[in-house]
């Protein structure tokens, strides 16, 4: 795992130095993350509200099912790193992802949305992107439902899609919906495109975090990264290899990637 920190660290430092160009879009008026009014006297009127079940918020490590101890603390950190980076760069569109299956990146998603709601100055757009294999929903025990997909095919209106799971302040999910395969190409469309500026600029004070296909297994992560601000790279201790990652950096080349988190790290604890 050492030799792959020293490649991402290398990507890094070329990309800081100018060997690999970056995509940088300067802030639209009302993009900035600032510090809005409480948001925590929000109540969900409109957006259907569905229990989400801790037996499975249990099973996959979802927050509201540890709300204490050392897992919940590492994802506050990671809030907290997340977020500094954000308001550094004005930016408010984040996507989670990881080189290959099986590494935790729909975890690290959830939660932490799950722990930027808890901040009092953010509300949290979760959206499942992951469009040939959608499993948010499974994760939270909510059931499947209509999603992005339908947005994208069927134009059905978004405030029809969008659940509020209940355990999860503050956090509004947008379900993946049902099944797609051609799905690179439904999230490199004209409408998908017009869905993430709007998502950008209509709430200062919402952070938007996308799930993610894996970067190698599939075109939709790279076909969809230049829209996002910012990404997450989620690496599984003993599994993810250094080629691996190393590979899903150079082809994230034009995407700012926040940093990395390392998941069943041996060395936690």
């Amino acid at each position: 795992m050492e030799r792959i920190k020293v490649a991402l660290e290398k990507a890094r430092k070329d990309r800081e130095s100018g060997t690999q160009p970056q995509a940088h879009r300067p802030a639209a008026p009302g993009r900035a993350v600032a510090k809005a009014a409480s948001t925590k006297d929000i109540s969900y009127t409109q957006t259907r509200t569905t229990r989400a079940s801790n037996i499975a918020m249990k099973k996959h490590r979802i927050l509201p099912a540890y709300p204490s101890g050392e897992y919940a603390d590492a994802f506050k950190i990671l809030r907290t790193q997340v977020l500094q980076r954000l308001r550094e760069n004005n930016w408010n569109v984040l996507a989670v992802t990881s080189p290959s299956d099986g590494e935790g990146k729909t975890v690290t998603a959830i939660n932490l949305a799950a722990s930027i709601a808890l901040e009092i100055h953010h509300t949290v757009l979760l959206v499942d992107a992951n469009l040939r294999q959608p499993s948010i929903h499974d994760y939270l025990g909510i059931g499947a439902a209509q999603g992005l997909s339908e947005y994208l095919l069927d134009e059905v209106d978004l405030a029809d899609l969008l659940v509020h799971p209940e355990g999860l302040e503050h956090v509004v999910l947008l379900p993946g919906g049902r099944p797609v395969q051609n799905s690179a190409e439904l999230l490199n469309s004209p409408r998908m495109i017009q869905l993430v500026e709007e998502l950008k600029t209509r709430y200062p004070e919402r952070i938007v975090v996308f799930d993610l296909p894996p970067v190698l297994t599939a075109a939709d992560a790279l076909a969809f990264a230049p829209y996002v601000d910012a990404a997450l790279l989620v690496l599984e201790d003993g599994k993810t290899q250094q080629q691996e990652a190393q590979r899903a950096v150079e082809l994230l080349e034009n995407t700012n990637i926040l940093g990395t988190v390392l998941n069943k790290s041996e060395a936690a604890g």
